[in-house]
């Protein structure tokens, strides 16, 4: 229990092997576009259904996330994440040996959400246990992980399939990427107390919580909600509220994106440069927001992100040249990356460190799981009205409305405690 005493802080092992897990998972998730047409074009399975079952994998492991923060806070992360790099193997390889449109929802949509349940929620739930007065720091490494996976990893499957294929390349990323996972999978510890260490290496014996930037205490509970106490409060469905209404929205850029710039006339080259646009600005959004969540009140954190998430909308539904399209892109990356990577940062300042994983993952699986319903709603909004003007309009709308929730916030101090 006491192996690490007198070692280095172990958080930022933690926090950094957390930034690699989700580099893994992501990373295979936004490769999924290179992978569908290359499936269609030698298949001749229609990419509507590729697309149905891509939305099912993002319901279905949003949803499974629930389940995965409950085992985190049960068995720890370590079990966790290394069943879930098995399960994310299995998934892929059955998706990548699929001869019918059966098998592709089979690895896809059934098993392969196993494993990526198994990755953002027992992450992120740990670290928070491991920091409170640099969670946010903490935060932001383990989400820019999944930005800079979905700027590295595209690309080389690009690669892969061009030159193997697309079955060889998903088999490759499936068990190289896993096999990584699960070594990533070792570094876990479920709390600094379990082997004798304290939140942000402060020495034992010593007290200390979050300072802001004035010097004062961040209100963290000093008592953790047990998560039947945290589902009753208010708060928790406000803070569900906003990230079902900004979540619903958030894969819009990154699966219409493309279609929407050469519906403005963009080459494809340049069109595609708008996701590489939104993956540049999640990474810093992540870096940056996260650190800065640590020095001022964490709800202005949230409320700055959700307030360049709206405008950022509006841009990308005004543009109609290259510079406004690409700067809106960039602000979208930039504020998404940033509300992400404070979330679970945010829900552990309000409930506190014990039962985090059952916590975040609840609302990751419930909010998160509207991630699947914008992009096929801007799809059948796009064969109503022939263009994208209302589907962004409404994006703006919807993190509008998330962000008068936000200004709903207690400070953590006079949340009471039921």
């Amino acid at each position: 229990m006491g192996r690490l005493i007198g070692r280095p802080f172990h958080g930022w092992r933690v926090a950094w092997a957390g930034f690699w897990v989700l580099f893994i998972v992501y990373g295979i998730q936004f490769s999924y576009g290179t992978f569908e047409g290359a499936i269609s074009a030698e298949e001749g399975w229609s990419a509507t259904w590729l697309q149905l079952a891509y939305a099912l994998y993002i319901g279905a492991y949003s949803a499974a996330s629930a389940w995965a923060g409950l085992l985190t806070d049960r068995f720890g992360p370590r079990r966790v994440i290394a069943v879930g790099a098995v399960l994310l193997a299995t998934g892929y390889l059955v998706l990548s040996a699929a001869g019918s449109l059966a098998m592709v929802f089979v690895g896809l949509a059934v098993i392969a959400p196993l494993g990526m349940s198994s990755s953002w929620v027992p992450a992120n739930a740990t670290v928070v246990r491991w920091f409170v007065e640099r969670r946010g720091l903490a935060t932001g490494i383990v989400g820019s992980g999944g930005s800079a996976g979905g700027i590295v990893a595209p690309p080389i499957a690009a690669w892969l399939v061009g030159q193997f294929g697309w079955r060889t390349a998903i088999g490759v990323m499936a068990v190289a990427g896993s096999a990584l996972m699960a070594v990533a999978a070792m570094v876990f510890e479920r709390d600094p107390e379990s082997i004798g260490q304290q939140p942000d290496g402060r020495l034992p014996g010593r007290r200390g919580g979050a300072r802001t930037h004035t010097g004062t205490h961040r209100g963290v509970p000093a008592v953790a909600w047990t998560a039947p106490q945290a589902w009753r409060s208010t708060v928790f469905w406000r803070i569900f509220g906003m990230f079902a209404l900004t979540f619903v929205v958030v894969f819009v850029p990154f699966a219409h994106g493309v279609q929407y710039a050469r519906s403005l006339g963009f080459s494809p080259l340049w069109s595609a440069g708008v996701i590489s646009s939104i993956g540049i600005g999640g990474l810093v959004g992540r870096i940056v927001t996260g650190p800065l969540s640590d020095h001022i009140d964490r709800r202005r954190a949230v409320m700055l992100a959700l307030a360049i998430e709206t405008l950022s909308f509006v841009g990308i539904a005004a543009a109609d040249g290259l510079a406004l399209l690409y700067v809106s892109a960039i602000a979208f990356g930039v504020s998404y990356g940033g509300s992400v990577a404070v979330f679970p940062a945010l829900v552990a300042d309000y409930f506190g460190r014990a039962h985090a994983g059952a916590i975040v993952g609840r609302v990751f699986a419930t909010a998160g799981s509207c991630a699947a319903v914008g992009p096929y709603v801007a799809q059948l909004l796009l064969g109503t009205t022939g263009g994208y003007g209302w589907t962004f309009s409404l994006a703006a709308a919807s993190n509008a409305c998330a962000l008068a929730l936000a200004f709903t916030l207690p400070r953590p101090a006079l949340l009471p405690r039921s």
